[in-house]
């Protein structure tokens, strides 16, 4: 029998301690996996900002981890980077962090019609994100985020 692809959240929670662990923060995991260009990528980050010797340390720790556990099946390649500039927001504490910047965000189900928002990050209250869109604010709630991510400043 096939076994079947882990999805990105039940890797997220797989590995997150692991990550946590070697004193990083897991930002987001894509486990794209399936023909030849199979890839894990993992997101992390930390106070002083990352280097390519914490990807190093992070890839190595990771590697020996899913050899164990063998969570993916099939081809992949693993790779471990900083969040970048459009990073993923997920807890409300990566919102918290960025209040006051300009964000874009996809809802899982239409909100008054709508799915997509972009515009400035106003607060984080309780389980919703206070978004301002063309002088609107909009409540959106944390469960109902699918995605949601950080538009980079291009000066």
């Amino acid at each position: 029998m096939d076994r079947v692809a882990i999805s990105d959240a039940e890797m997220l929670e797989r590995l997150e301690p692991l990550v946590e662990s070697l004193g990083y923060e897991l930002i987001d995991v894509e486990c794209r996996v399936g023909g030849r260009d199979g890839v894990l990528r993992v997101f992390i980050d930390a106070e002083a900002g990352i280097t390519l010797d914490d990807c190093e340390q992070v890839s190595r720790q990771v590697s020996a981890w899913l050899d164990v556990e063998d969570p993916i099946p099939g081809q992949y390649r693993l790779e471990v980077s900083s969040p970048g500039l459009d990073r993923v927001l997920r807890t409300p504490a990566h919102f918290a962090e960025f209040v006051g910047e300009e964000i874009k965000v996809e809802l899982a189900q239409p909100l008054e019609g709508r799915k997509r928002f972009r515009g400035r990050l106003e607060a984080v209250d309780g389980d919703r994100v206070v978004v301002l869109v063309d002088g609107v604010s909009w409540r959106l709630p944390l469960p109902m985020i699918e995605r949601a991510r950080l538009v980079p400043v291009l000066e």
